[in-house]
C-alpha cells in the first residue's frame, strides 16, 4: 500500500507507570531505557517509519521531560518531506481544565490539534509495547473490509488471558464481543477457536483466547463521533470499544508474532535478558525493519581481558576483566576490575566523567559511575548513573519478593533488584 497522505498516528505516552516503578521514578514509561542503547517509544515510532507512516504526534503528560528530549533530538525529518515526530502534551484549557483522564481521553482533548492535519485515517499507538509489525498490512485490512474501527489481536495461552481485553468474532473477523480482563466463567466464556484465524490445531489449543494489543486503527470521523458522544467514557479498552462494537463495523487483524506488554518489572526484565539469546524472540539485528534511535557518535567499546557470553555490549563502555553471562550493558558503562555480573541489565550513563570528577569522588569516598571491582550483580537492573562500589553483592539470595530499602537505595520487585537512577551503592554492601 503507498503511503497515505491522509493518515496520521498517535502514540500514547501513557500515565504514571506505577508497575514500572523505580524505573518510572524520573521518567514516563515510554522513555525507559530498552536493549542498552534504545528506548522504549522508539519502537512504535520505528514500526511507523518502517510501514512508511511518517505523521506521528506523541502525547505526554507525566514525567515527560527525557521523553520530550529524546523526541526533540532524535527524529527529524528533511524539510523537504511531510514528515514529523511532534509532541502534544496534556494541556489546561477553558473548556478542558484537568489532565488526560485515560487513552480515550487523552485522544479526545488532542483533537483540535489532529483536526488541523484534514486526515481521514487514524492509527492509536501505545508507547511501551515491545513488538514489530509492519502497519500496513493492519491498515490494508481495515481498507479492505471497510471497518469503523479495526483493533490488532494477538493469541494468547489461558494463564495469561485474565489480564487483558478479549474478544471474540465472527467468521468474517468481524469483532462481536469484548470483555475487559475477564475472570472465573467470563473468561472461559471468552474462549475461541483460534484455528479460523490461520493458527494450527496445537497452537490453537495453546492459545484460545485473543486478547486486544491495544492498537487501533479509527476512520476519523468515527473517532470524533464516538468521542464527542460518550464524553463520560475515558478508556478504549474498557469503554469506547465495547460501545463501539454494536454501533459499527469493528475488525481484528491478527498479529502472530512476538509482542510484549511492558507493563511490569518482571516483564521488562525478561524482554530485555530475551534479547541477549543466541536466536532472540525480537531481533535487533532486522535490516529490513530496523530499531532506530538517536545518534550517539560514541567510540567503540574497549574491552580488557573480559569473559563475556550471551551478552550485549552496547556503544561506548569500558570493561575490564569483569566476568559478564547473559547480560546487557548500556551506553557508557564502565564495569571495573573482577566484577561478576550474571543476567543483569546495566542502563550505563548519560555523560563520561571526567579525570577530575573521578579524582573528586576517591577523595570524597563515593563510588565513581558504573560498576566497581570484585562486585557480583545477579538478576539486578542497574538504571542509568548509578554507582556501584567495590565488593559489592546484589544477589538477593533469600528471595525477597518485594522490598523498598529504607534509604532509597534500591528496591526488590519480582524477586529483581533494581538500583534506580542516580542511585548509589556503597563499598561493600550486600543485598
Amino acid at each position: 500500500m503507498p503511503p497515505k497522505r491522509n493518515l496520521l498516528a498517535v502514540i500514547l505516552g501513557g500515565g504514571a507507570g506505577s508497575r514500572l516503578f523505580p524505573l518510572t521514578r524520573d521518567r514516563s514509561k515510554p522513555a525507559v531505557p530498552l536493549g542498552g542503547k534504545y528506548r522504549l517509544v522508539d519502537v512504535p515510532i520505528s514500526n511507523c517509519i518502517n510501514s512508511d507512516v511518517i505523521r506521528m504526534f506523541v502525547l505526554t503528560q507525566y514525567n515527560s521531560a527525557s521523553l520530550n528530549r529524546h523526541i526533540a533530538t532524535t527524529y527529524r525529518f528533511s524539510p523537504f518531506a511531510d514528515g514529523f515526530v511532534e509532541i502534544l502534551a496534556a494541556e489546561q484549557t477553558p473548556e478542558r481544565p484537568d489532565w488526560f483522564q485515560g487513552t480515550a481521553d487523552a485522544v479526545r482533548q488532542v483533537l483540535p490539534h489532529i483536526r488541523d492535519w484534514r486526515i481521514d485515517t487514524l492509527l492509536i499507538l501505545s508507547g511501551d509495547h515491545l513488538y514489530r509489525m509492519d502497519y500496513r498490512k493492519f491498515l490494508n485490512r481495515h481498507i479492505e473490509t471497510n471497518a469503523d474501527i479495526t483493533i490488532s489481536v494477538i493469541p494468547i495461552p489461558p494463564d495469561s488471558a485474565s489480564e487483558f481485553g478479549l474478544l471474540k468474532t465472527d467468521p468474517e473477523g468481524r469483532i462481536i464481543e469484548f470483555s475487559e480482563k475477564p475472570k472465573g466463567e467470563a473468561l472461559e466464556a471468552m474462549r475461541v477457536d483460534t484455528t479460523s484465524l490461520g493458527l494450527t490445531a496445537d497452537e490453537a489449543r495453546a492459545r484460545p483466547y485473543l486478547a486486544s494489543m491495544g492498537i487501533y486503527v479509527f476512520k476519523y470521523d468515527v473517532i470524533e463521533k464516538v468521542l464527542a458522544e460518550d464524553t463520560a467514557s475515558m478508556d478504549f479498552g474498557k469503554e469506547i470499544i465495547p460501545a463501539s462494537i454494536q454501533r459499527h463495523n469493528v475488525q481484528a487483524y491478527l498479529f502472530n508474532d512476538y509482542w510484549e506488554d511492558i507493563g511490569t518489572i518482571g516483564a521488562f526484565y525478561k524482554a530485555n535478558l530475551d534479547m541477549t539469546s543466541a536466536i532472540p524472540p525480537f531481533n535487533l539485528f532486522d535490516a529490513e525493519a530496523p530499531l532506530l534511535t538517536r545518534s550517539r557518535y560514541l567510540p567503540p567499546s574497549k574491552i580488557d581481558n573480559c569473559e563475556i557470553r550471551d551478552s550485549i555490549i552496547s556503544d561506548g563502555c569500558i570493561v575490564n576483566g569483569a566476568k559478564i553471562n547473559r547480560s546487557i550493558i548500556g551506553l557508557r558503562a564502565r564495569i571495573g576490575e573482577g566484577a561478576h555480573l550474571d543476567a543483569a541489565y546495566v542502563m550505563g550513563a548519560d555523560y563520561y566523567q571526567t579525570i577530575e570528577d573521578m579524582l573528586g569522588d576517591r577523595e570524597a569516598r563515593r563510588p565513581r559511575i558504573g560498576v566497581g571491582e570484585n562486585t557480583i550483580i545477579r538478576r539486578a537492573i542497574i538504571d542509568k548513573n548509578a554507582r556501584i562500589g567495590s565488593n559489592v553483592k546484589l544477589v538477593n539470595e533469600a528471595g525477597v519478593e518485594n522490598f523498598d530499602a529504607p534509604d532509597a537505595s534500591y528496591y526488590i520487585r519480582d524477586r529483581i533488584i533494581i538500583v534506580p537512577k542516580n542511585g548509589l551503592i556503597a563499598d561493600g554492601t550486600v543485598v
